[in-house]
């Protein structure tokens, strides 16, 4: 009874809020990358974040998925694992895996996720119609 007590507390408090992306607007969305550092990003990647502190998506070849435990907006790919498929994009994964862990920065607005670092890198994400 009286750890449902303090649980009630805290929650009323704003303490169990998911301070990740997930819990700022990317939770339940499917982003779609469109371009990394403003060149346009031809082959398929997807990033979602499903749950507090998760990310997974699809990169050009292969599933991938990792953790994003750093509160909003910062950002954070961290631990990332992966299928193992060859396919004729491995180029284009792995420049798009190594960007997505140089980003630190996460901004959501509406339909439109970016991704930035201090050194002036970028990738566009747009949610998935």
């Amino acid at each position: 009874m009286r750890l449902a007590l303090v649980l009630a507390a805290l929650s009323a408090l704003g303490h169990c809020k998911d301070e990740t992306v997930s819990g700022h607007g990317g939770q339940g969305m499917t982003w779609v990358l469109h371009s990394i550092d403003g060149a346009p990003f031809t082959a398929r990647a997807t990033l979602t974040f499903p749950e507090e502190g998760r990310l997974t998506g699809e990169a050009p070849c292969n599933r991938y998925s990792g953790e994003q435990t750093v509160p909003y907006p910062w950002f954070s790919a961290e631990r990332l694992v992966s299928t193992k498929r060859a396919c004729p994009d491995l180029a284009a994964e792995t420049r798009y895996l190594r960007a997505l862990e140089d980003m630190t920065l996460a901004e959501i607005a509406g339909d439109t996720l970016l991704l930035t670092n201090d050194a002036g890198r970028e990738m566009v994400f747009r949610a998935r119609k």
